[in-house]
């Protein structure tokens, strides 16, 4: 970001009027250069309707009246020049309108004071050596490659003994070996961006183009991304355009005016989070946030955002009582302006980013989530599917004596499962308030909280979809996860969480291993049905299928009872056991010892040949046609 001259500011100033300046970042915040000779920190920010507005620090005693700035543009860009700074020191904008100054941090600043303490950093990003080219230069479009995401909190993924964080550093040397070791191909941030209030878990943001200083540096950030690249797994940032808090240092009517929130009555403020909402429409807020989105990818090499809340977004009266809301100009609910919004930003990044991920989280049946916008869609190419989710955790948390009646909602998300590009997500809103951990809303005694489990998450990476599972599920933590506190990893000690460690990190592999499991996500042709309707055993079976052919059989019994001589009707051939969730190694009873099956030409579930095999309650099987 360095400057050795003063630039002419015209054509940034004036794309970023338009709403199309995606590098603004590079114009507005703090930035080093040369004014006359002299080397200093050019200080540059919007507050088009202030009065006045002044950078202080230390450097000035903290003084509004002593380095006031100069209004360079008439959509309300202030511009001043300061020497004798470094790096670290801090500093913030006194903002005046109708005779009183609130101070503001920097909405475009680079680092921040750690938490409770609110000022921005002069921080330069240059400079770092990125070590990721391979990485980078391999990078392919993720539709017909495995993706399996490890969503993590940093601040709670471990802690010390005396309650401290884990810095970047730290968990550069632990978390990425852990990911590595298990098996996932790519790993989640919950939000990264500066936030002032732990409880809201990084989605509040105060400071966008801030990486957390809670853990470091944003060097030491970079650090830990490209070590996740150099071990082959795949970053993705959560990222919140949708609100921001009411904190007063922040962007919450900057200028004493509704600056980067609508000014509407009915758009202005999401009453249920107590926050403000971002005007998509203005022209300044799209710069703000397209270049953003395009920040995190180009200064910190991550490599996708999953996008948080859309569904508020794209819905005038979400969340709204009758009254609350204003119909569009064509007399709907949608928020056309998000609409429009979400199209140029996912455009912004493709056209920069082409295997960008950008993901989605939508929680409703809003048409063409993850079609281009030349059609209609919203442009993203990944939407977590959130009906799959609360289907199969209600199915799952029923006693399996009454799974019979709720059979369709195992079997309900393949009428719509390639009307999108899915993830199935388990994240940690499903394991928090109440909801208890994954392991805990299984039903049944210890034993077959684990069994049931097991087949649960054998059935997720055998359904059609990308997945993401959140810290802990992997070793079956019983407490629902608390963000003051580290996982318990301890649990790991006890046979059965070790073992079901074991069994995920087995998982894993045979999901990356075979191309059936990941390579077909977007039709028919990956996915056959051999047993969809057998309710009254709780028991579904299919086939899935790669490009070429490769055949995989996934039997799964969700009931409570044994099948000694179960048969399975299945394409003639050979076929090998490669997954059995009931296998001693995994906590199982190790009921099943046959591991080869041969089809005889006996008819069952439609089908001319079919396998006996054993088939125990609570079981999860893989079956890969070797002939």
């Amino acid at each position: 970001m360095s400057k050795e001259k003063t630039e002419n500011l015209d054509l940034p100033i004036y794309l970023f009027h338009q709403g199309t300046n995606y590098k603004v970042y590079e114009l507005l915040g703090s930035h080093s250069g040369v004014k006359n000779g002299k080397k200093g920190i050019y200080f540059r920010v919007w507050a088009p309707h202030a009065e006045k507005v002044s950078v202080v620090g230390d450097f000035n005693g903290w003084n509004k009246d002593l380095t006031p700035m100069k209004r360079v543009s008439e959509g309300g860009v202030y511009e001043a020049f300061v020497t004798g700074l470094k790096r670290y020191d801090m500093y913030k904008y006194a903002v005046t309108n109708n005779g009183k100054t609130v101070f503001k941090s920097d909405p475009y600043a680079f680092h921040a004071e750690t938490p409770p303490s609110t000022s921005s950093k002069i921080y330069d990003l240059s400079g770092y050596k990125w070590k990721d080219e391979e990485f980078l230069k391999n990078k392919t479009a993720s539709y017909d490659k495995p993706m399996n995401i490890y969503e993590v909190h940093l601040g709670s993924w471990k802690k010390h003994e005396d309650g401290s964080y884990y810095s970047y550093k730290e968990l550069k040397k632990e978390l990425v070996p852990y990911v590595k070791k298990m098996g996932y191909t790519h790993v989640e941030f919950m939000p990264v961006s500066e936030y002032p209030f732990d409880g809201s878990w990084g989605y509040q943001v105060t400071g966008y183009y801030a990486v957390t200083s809670r853990y470091g540096t944003p060097r030491e950030f970079m650090e830990l991304v490209d070590e996740f690249h150099k071990n082959g797994i795949a970053v993705i940032a959560d990222w919140v355009p949708a609100h921001f808090p009411k904190d007063a240092f922040g962007l919450y009517e900057f200028d004493g005016t509704c600056c980067y929130e609508s000014d509407r009555w009915d758009r202005k403020e999401n009453k249920g989070w107590g926050t403000r909402v971002f005007d998509w429409g203005k022209n300044e807020v799209r710069s703000f946030l397209v270049s953003n989105a395009i920040f995190w990818f180009e200064q910190y090499h991550i490599d996708g955002l999953r996008v948080d809340a859309v569904a508020s977004m794209l819905y005038l009266d979400y969340d709204k009582k009758p009254g609350e809301w204003i119909p569009n100009e064509k007399g709907g609910n949608y928020n056309l302006e998000a609409i429009d919004f979400f199209q140029k930003l996912n455009a912004a990044v493709f056209e920069r980013f082409p295997c960008a991920l950008m993901i989605a989280e939508e929680s409703t049946a809003f048409p063409m989530i993850t079609k281009p916008a030349d059609v209609g869609g919203l442009g993203f190419n990944f939407k977590w599917n959130m009906g799959w989710m609360n289907d199969v955790l209600s199915y799952m948390q029923c006693d399996p004596y009454f799974r019979g009646d709720n059979h369709n909602k195992l079997t309900f998300s393949m009428y719509y499962a390639f009307s999108e590009n899915f993830i199935l997500p388990i994240s940690h809103d499903e394991v928090v308030h109440g909801k208890r951990s994954l392991l805990d809303k299984m039903p049944g005694e210890y034993d077959d909280k684990f069994a049931n489990d097991r087949a649960f998450l054998g059935y997720m990476i055998a359904h059609p979809g990308k997945k993401l599972n959140f810290m802990g599920y992997e070793f079956g933590q019983f407490r629902e996860w608390a963000y003051e506190e580290g996982l318990e990893f301890f649990m790991t000690k006890y046979p059965k969480h070790a073992a079901l460690q074991q069994y995920v990190k087995y998982l894993n592999s045979v999901y990356k291993s075979y191309s059936p499991l990941y390579e077909i996500e977007d039709s028919w042709d990956g996915f056959e049905w051999i047993s969809a309707d057998e309710r009254n055993n709780s028991i579904i079976s299919f086939l899935r299928r790669d490009r070429s052919g490769k055949t995989l059989a996934v039997i799964l019994n969700f009931s409570g009872l044994d099948f000694p001589k179960y048969r399975l009707g299945l394409p003639e051939g050979e076929y090998k056991m490669i997954l059995n969730s009931d296998a001693l190694r995994f906590g199982g009873k190790g009921a099943v010892r046959k591991s080869a099956y041969k089809t005889a030409k006996k008819r069952s579930h439609g089908r001319e040949h079919s396998i006996l095999l054993k088939l125990p309650r609570l079981t999860c099987m893989y079956l890969e046609k070797i002939k």
